[in-house]
């Protein structure tokens, strides 16, 4: 952790900066630091970071149940930027076990919880011991239930002894902002974005979401709004 980064302090200073700024603040300070990457609002901060031109890691959880276009979406962006993407794969022995037990399809009547904790959570802690500080795409208006009050610095709420910095830059960005940038800049995407998905996550758990239909209502679509979090952000929902 940098000495010199007085995170409470350093939040409030920088919750109406620029999402480079941010990112500038970030990387300037922590050498072993790594993006999260999973969909777009990650690629848009790549893009950013390889501009500001400073060191930084990629990594990536794979599930076993993302969708084929995800996959090719990977290798995509490791070619676009000429970066490495550490992936982190599901907890194989929890994984296993949970489908001997119940099925490849458990959490429509069980909830998302104890499925993600063996495909997401268990690899995210995995990764995240390598780092002391991490990257995320997180936005505000992303999950209203869950999302609005994520500050753009934050010492971590889940994972890490305490000393995990979480940086937020795009909390404040809309997703049209998102996309402005994604096309001014010719930045790659999912190509499932043109099939009408907003959110995406693995392909049981995900659908294309309506006109008017807020991005998350594609996640998770039986369960509350107010719970729709992997466990990746779970610091997110209040108890």
């Amino acid at each position: 952790m940098s000495e010199q980064l007085n995170i409470e302090k350093s939040a409030k200073d920088y919750e109406n900066k620029s999402p480079q700024e941010i990112l500038g603040l970030a990387l300037g300070n922590f050498k072993n630091i790594g993006i999260s990457f999973s969909g777009a609002e990650d690629v848009v901060l790549i893009d950013m970071a390889k501009k500001i031109g400073s060191d930084f890691r990629v990594f990536s959880l794979d599930t076993g149940r993302l969708h084929p276009e995800t996959y090719q979406f990977i290798e995509e962006v490791k070619k676009t930027y000429n970066i490495q993407i550490e992936v982190f794969f599901a907890n194989r022995d929890l994984t296993e076990q949970l489908v001997k037990e119940k099925g490849l399809f458990s959490f429509y009547q069980d909830g998302h919880k104890e499925c993600c904790d063996a495909r997401k959570v268990d690899p995210l802690k995995r990764a995240l011991t390598t780092v002391d500080a991490w990257i995320t795409g997180q936005r505000k208006d992303q999950s209203p239930g869950t999302r609005a009050n994520v500050p753009v610095i934050q010492k971590d709420p889940t994972f890490g002894t305490g000393n995990l910095i979480k940086f937020n830059p795009l909390a404040s960005w809309t997703s049209k902002q998102v996309w402005d940038y994604i096309r001014e800049n010719n930045v790659p995407y999912n190509k499932l974005h043109e099939k009408g998905f907003v959110s995406i996550g693995c392909e049981p758990c995900t659908k294309p979401v309506l006109p008017g239909q807020h991005e998350r209502e594609g996640r998770w679509w039986w369960e509350d709004a107010t719970k729709k979090e992997c466990g990746l952000h779970a610091g997110n929902v209040k108890k």
